[in-house]
């Protein structure tokens, strides 16, 4: 699960403390994701992303000068 909230193997693989990525990836082949749709919106200052935060947008990533969240429909 946590691999699908972060899509970075390599802090899931440190996180259950394998040695060898093979094994990670076949934990996270086990858990069954849905597509569920998202609203997807972008803060370019600290105050635009303390609104999105408070109204239940989690971050994503950096792109360029913007900050990426999102929230489920």
């Amino acid at each position: 699960m946590e691999y699908h909230k972060t899509k970075d193997i390599l802090h899931v693989m440190q996180l259950l403390g394998h040695r060898n990525i093979k094994n990670t990836l076949v934990y996270t082949q086990l858990i069954q994701t849905r597509d569920d749709d998202f609203i997807c919106k972008t803060a370019k200052t600290v105050k635009e992303a303390t609104e999105l935060v408070e109204a239940g947008f989690e971050y994503i990533c950096d792109v360029e000068d913007f900050k990426l969240f999102r929230k489920r429909k």
